[in-house]
């Protein structure tokens, strides 16, 4: 997005926080230009949408990545993305989004400005509405910059059950790309490290949608991020007892770049966070068919099959290119903190 040179130079003001007149020039300058829409114009405290006859799921999630802009995306579309995923793998539509806003005295105008553009044009892409929100601002040195905080709600289409219960013996596990691009990309803009490859940052909820509504094959879903593969494998396995899941390292997506850097700095990109990655537990029999519905949409070409599930205690088993197997557990420590 090309800056807005009438903002250059100028910065958040205490007192753009105090509720009067900057108050209210920040919202109708920065927030309604892009956010407006029939339901936040009504400028009411609560949002009031209209009624559904179907489930309502909910999410909510806050987001505290560093740096802000990182290649492939920013705080704002990171935001975004990451409360649509949530409700996409969870089967859910995404109608609506709340969003607030804490920012750090003396933030940059027009790098707030970029943000909310790239949240727009995000929710735009998801067929999401933004309908309510709220901005703080704090002392310089409260926090580092700014922090977001989102709340999504979704309805759930009719028929639609998803579960880790209903994970069996037999089922296949599938990504739907590259892993560990999102932590790499991140970690080398923090760095200042010179890398061709940028996050993975995406909204996920047109492929959920396409595979939901083409099969009766999908069991669960995730979206892999903190922790990585690996963790969220780990989590899923606890919670379905009786199963483990047999990963085929030689079948995992990782490109070259995050291979050499993890090689490098000693990362396993199996722990590595992912904002736009689906991991789906699918029935063996329709398994190829899902595999080509996802590699049809944006963010799903390289989707493949990358294990089974097999019978067991929730171990999660990564059979090793050199013929080894090795036991995958949760992530243990910080590996790379303010990622998301």
């Amino acid at each position: 997005m090309m800056k807005d040179d009438g903002l250059k130079g100028k910065r958040i003001l205490l007192s753009h926080g105090d509720g009067g007149a900057l108050t209210r020039k920040l919202i109708e300058e920065i927030f309604y230009k892009k956010f407006y829409n029939d339901i936040l114009i009504k400028d009411q405290d609560a949002a009031l949408l209209p009624a559904c006859d179907r489930p309502i799921a909910m999410t909510t999630d806050s987001f505290i990545v560093k740096p802000i802009f990182f290649p492939g995306g920013d705080i704002g579309k990171l935001a975004v993305c990451g409360t649509v995923n949530d409700l996409a793998v969870s089967g859910a539509e995404a109608k609506f989004i709340t969003t607030a806003f804490i920012i750090e005295e003396g933030f940059k105008m027009e790098d707030l400005a970029q943000i909310v553009d790239s949240m727009w044009q995000t929710a735009r892409e998801c067929g999401l509405t933004i309908v309510s929100g709220d901005t703080k601002v704090v002392e310089k040195g409260s926090i580092d910059g700014i922090f977001i905080n989102t709340t999504g709600i979704g309805v759930l289409p009719a028929g639609v059950n998803l579960g880790f219960q209903q994970i069996k013996p037999g089922d296949k596990i599938i990504i739907s790309g590259n892993i560990g691009e999102h932590g790499v990309a991140v970690m080398a803009s923090r760095e200042g490290f010179s890398i061709n490859l940028s996050s993975d940052c995406a909204p996920l909820n047109r492929i959920t949608q396409s595979i939901l509504k083409n099969s009766q094959g999908v069991k669960f879903m995730r979206d892999p991020t903190r922790g990585g593969v690996a963790s969220t494998l780990k989590e899923i396995a606890i919670s379905s007892h009786n199963v483990d899941f047999c990963i085929n390292e030689e079948n995992l997506p990782i490109s070259q770049e995050v291979n050499t850097v993890c090689q490098l700095l000693g990362y396993d990109p199996l722990y590595l966070a992912n904002e736009g990655k689906i991991l789906a537990f699918v029935a063996p029999e329709e398994c190829e068919k899902i595999i080509s519905l996802m590699k049809e949409l944006p963010y799903g070409e390289n989707t493949c099959c990358i294990g089974e599930v097999q019978e067991g205690k929730g171990d999660v088993l990564l059979k090793t290119i050199i013929g080894g197997t090795r036991k995958l557990n949760l992530l243990s420590g910080i590996s790379l903190p303010r990622i998301c």
